[in-house]
């Protein structure tokens, strides 16, 4: 199994070592748990691709300590100041231009002219920034297209040799919401848990929908899956199935939220995932309103239950 390490200053100190000399660390965020490498090194980033999986052309985040971190690395706008001053740190990636002399490993943004970057509120994650005194790179600690780590326990099941420090359950549960700036119009690329209407307000301007293509994290149809299917906007269970429910569903086998609370959901979404997987062939989830953090979950679902490819 995976070596689980306390988040304490010996723990964070060892994963700052860790990082600097080219190695792989589990990290907790607020989100979910992430896959932290050197995000200037390009030999540790590629070892991220190679241990999760990945495919080459999917982009990964990077993590910085705070805005004047980010403005090092990417070209900001007013725009992009004012999201970052109103949900940094916080669960919101900008992808933004990269500047020329950037010193983030190319693998990083896939080819891409853009960066995803993001300012975790964690204070496991925050420590280990200043730690380790440089940005790193973190996608979810998984084997890629599978269901994301909420705990420490999920990353040791999932990647064996990577070490990982214990920050406990994730508050959010889901990954972070992408608005994409470096384009002509503000773009929501991935919902999260900070609502698109929220992004609006600061920005003044509705954010539009992405055009098609892999432009950020978190894009590809198939994503987010147990190795059971997932069938959606389940109102009675079939044979070879297990029940997924939410808001007091009679008969489900694990439910969301008792009370229709969604923030409970989506902490509880990966987890409850993982704990169906292989119970039964197919797992049936409950309708889930498509409002404010239920478009997140439906959007995380509706990547589970896609075509495999």
């Amino acid at each position: 199994m995976s070596r689980i390490w306390q988040a304490n200053d010996e723990g964070i100190e060892r994963a700052a070592r860790r990082l600097a000399t080219g190695g792989l660390v589990g990290v907790p965020t607020e989100t979910v748990y992430g896959l932290a490498a050197d995000a200037s090194d390009g030999e540790a980033v590629a070892s991220v691709f190679t241990a999760k999986g990945r495919p080459r052309f999917n982009p990964l985040i990077v993590h910085v300590a705070d805005p004047a971190a980010a403005e090092a690395l990417v070209d900001t706008s007013p725009e992009a100041r004012r999201v970052m001053s109103a949900f940094w740190p916080g669960p919101l990636t900008l992808v933004l231009p990269t500047k020329a002399a950037a010193p983030i490993a190319s693998l990083a943004s896939a080819g891409l002219p853009s960066l995803a970057i993001r300012c975790p509120a964690h204070e496991v994650a925050r420590a280990l920034l200043a730690r380790f005194g440089r940005p790193f790179v973190a996608p979810s600690a998984n084997p890629s297209g599978g269901v994301s780590p909420t705990t420490a326990r999920h990353v040791a099941e999932g990647l064996p040799d990577v070490p990982v420090l214990d920050g406990g359950p994730c508050e959010v549960g889901v990954e972070s919401t992408i608005v994409g700036l470096a384009g002509k119009r503000p773009t929501l690329l991935r919902p999260g848990s900070v609502l698109a209407a929220d992004v609006e307000a600061v920005l003044g301007m509705p954010l539009a929908q992405p055009s098609g293509g892999v432009e950020a994290p978190g894009m590809m149809r198939s994503h987010y899956a147990p190795a059971s299917a997932v069938r959606l906007n389940a109102r009675s269970l079939g044979r070879g199935e297990v029940l997924l429910g939410f808001g007091g569903t009679a008969g489900a086998a694990f439910d969301l939220s008792p009370t229709g609370d969604l923030r409970e959901a989506a902490a509880n979404l990966f987890a409850a995932l993982r704990r169906l997987d292989g119970l039964a062939p197919v797992i049936a989830v409950a309708p889930i309103p498509h409002t404010g953090l239920g478009v997140a979950i439906n959007d995380r679902l509706a990547r589970a239950a896609a075509p495999r490819d």
